[in-house]
């Protein structure tokens, strides 16, 4: 079981080689308790928190580093041409 502190240690490509190896481990544990060799049934659930812990981190860095790159312009431009109700429902009446 990794703890969120060693996974967030890694960097990307250590952390995309780990979700492949979790989530095949969780693959075969999943056969081996259809197969009812699997004697510790707790280890599905470590293994599926595993798994949530570094697609959480993932998806943090996915979300800083796109915050990183976005510019104040384009905020700006979205912010002087607002889209209202009443331009979508005449482009809609035509359906």
């Amino acid at each position: 079981m990794m703890r969120i502190n060693e996974v967030r240690e890694l960097d990307n490509t250590e952390l995309d080689k780990e979700l492949g190896e979790q989530e095949r481990g969780l693959m075969n544990l999943r056969f081996r308790k259809a197969t009812l060799q699997l004697t510790n049934t707790n280890e599905l659930k470590t293994a599926r928190r595993t798994i949530a812990r570094i697609k959480t981190v993932l998806r943090e860095r996915a979300i800083t580093s796109g915050l990183e790159t976005e510019s104040p312009a384009s905020d700006e431009a979205a912010e002087t041409a607002p889209v209202s109700d009443t331009d979508n429902a005449t482009e809609n009446e035509g359906e």
